[in-house]
């Protein structure tokens, strides 16, 4: 394959504009397309047209190799591969809607008609199984007139990034993940990723249809493995010495388990994860069968707010002041989406409760509907200081970095939802420490243990 290919990238959001940088870092050129006036002039410009980690600064280093336009014509006239990276929102019925990705196929493939050489189309936006051939091939075999095959190249190849390192994540995948519609298209794809990745990464190729499924498989087993850890910490908390870091420190050394996302803290959030179990369900009961764990997990997921909040009900009454630090579904992201502790705030807010958050990221772009009923403020120690109880609902390095003096020596409980404080804050006789996922009271869940067993040494053998 020639180096010097030209691609486009299709969609200008959050992983459309950090693939588009992160392919012309590599040293190759770029065009980028979108329907936003704003999102072209700001790419045109050497800026980035949303917040991401790294984007600004990888745009401005590649500013030479990357353009931006919003004409679909002359982007596709002009390249040899396309990403499309665009929506595919959850319908009502929790399927993802091909809206976006139809709109952009059509005027692909009147861009096709126009081309006498072969180009190759990939779909990075999540769908579901079918989707690329019996949804979205038709239109561009329709529009451009021509065959997939011989006249142009379709894959599906959706990337495994994070809101908050989209840039790391996609120049360093674990793995490639490639749906083919023939043996043509999945090589030159395998092969362009052998330019851009340079980690060597192992290239998974298979049919449209199982890439399609591998996709949101992996991302409802990760949403599993999360809600795993999360009753794990739960349990601990409820038998003597138990701490979850112990226990899922231990089983994450098997091999058949892995570390990775077994943390027990908090549910998962963001604009993929909640939104993905819901999907699996829906496609499961299309194809006639159930996907009852994925379903079990995202009804786990949704309950857990309000059994906090059930929880702290006792010492958090109405007039209390929390303070929720942490807005966003996770650090390093502005994204507000599915977010625990926006739930965890608005929830305490409707109890009756004052409650107050900060974000380092997320502050300011609380929705209004939010500011109704929670004050955001913009400063951590503002925060802090007006609060009885504080609630850490995400790892964030500023949050990290508090310690007890933070606190002004007055009477306040801590709920650190993710651990992080413990050295810091524990024996300190101004704050009652609450790690979740910990045992706080050795005494009554030793009792509560004794209770269960004690029984069990009078049965006579």
């Amino acid at each position: 394959m020639q180096k010097d290919l030209t691609y486009s990238v299709i969609g200008l959001g959050k992983l459309g504009a950090s693939m588009a940088a992160a392919i012309a870092s590599r040293g190759v050129h770029v065009i980028g397309v979108d329907i936003s006036h704003r999102a072209v002039r700001q790419l045109n410009a050497g800026r980035g047209p949303v917040q991401e980690t790294n984007l600004d600064e990888t745009i401005a280093a590649n500013k030479e190799r990357l353009q931006a336009t919003l004409n679909h014509q002359e982007a596709i006239l002009n390249s040899e591969v396309s990403f499309v990276a665009v929506p595919t929102p959850s319908d009502e019925r929790g399927a993802f809607s091909l809206q976006y990705v139809a709109w952009s196929f059509r005027r692909i493939g009147r861009a096709l008609a126009e081309r006498e050489d072969y180009h190759l189309v990939v779909l990075t936006s999540t769908v579901l199984p079918g989707s690329t051939r019996y949804g979205l091939l038709p239109i561009l075999e329709r529009e451009s007139g021509k065959r997939c095959g011989p006249d142009f190249g379709l894959c599906y190849s959706p990337e495994f990034i994070a809101l908050g390192s989209v840039i790391e994540d996609y120049l360093n995948p674990d793995f490639t993940l490639v749906g083919e519609f023939d043996e043509r298209s999945g090589t030159l794809l395998e092969q362009c990723y052998a330019r851009i990745m340079l980690n060597n990464p192992s290239c998974k190729r298979m049919s449209l249809e199982n890439a399609e499924l591998a996709k949101i498989a992996l991302n409802t087993f990760v949403t599993t493995k999360i809600t795993y850890a999360n009753m794990l910490a739960e349990l601990c908390e409820r038998i003597p010495g138990g701490d979850v870091d112990v226990v899922t420190d231990a089983i994450g050394t098997d091999s058949r388990i892995g570390r990775k996302y077994l943390t027990g803290a908090l549910g998962y959030g963001g604009p993929c994860f909640p939104r993905d179990n819901v999907a699996l369900g829906f496609i499961a009961r299309e194809l006639g069968t159930k996907a009852d764990l994925a379903e079990t997990t995202h009804s786990a997921n949704q309950a857990l707010v309000a059994k906090m909040v059930k929880r702290f009900q006792g010492e958090i009454r109405r007039g209390t002041t929390v303070a929720v630090l942490g807005l966003a579904y996770k650090p390093h992201s502005h994204v507000m989406e599915e977010s625990q502790g926006v739930y965890l705030a608005e929830a305490l807010a409707r109890a009756g409760v004052r409650v107050v958050a900060y974000d380092p990221l997320a502050g300011d772009l609380a929705p209004t509907e939010m500011r109704d009923l929670v004050v955001v403020l913009d400063s951590l120690a503002d925060c802090l200081a007006q609060a009885e109880v504080v609630l850490i609902t995400t790892p964030d390095p500023e949050f990290k970095a508090l310690s007890a003096d933070d606190f002004k020596g007055k009477q306040t409980t801590v709920v650190d939802f993710w651990r992080i404080l413990d050295e810091k804050l524990s024996n300190k006789c101004h704050i009652r420490y609450v790690p979740i996922g910990r045992s706080t009271d050795d005494a009554a869940n030793a009792e509560r243990l004794a209770g269960i067993w004690n029984n069990m040494a009078h049965v006579d053998s």
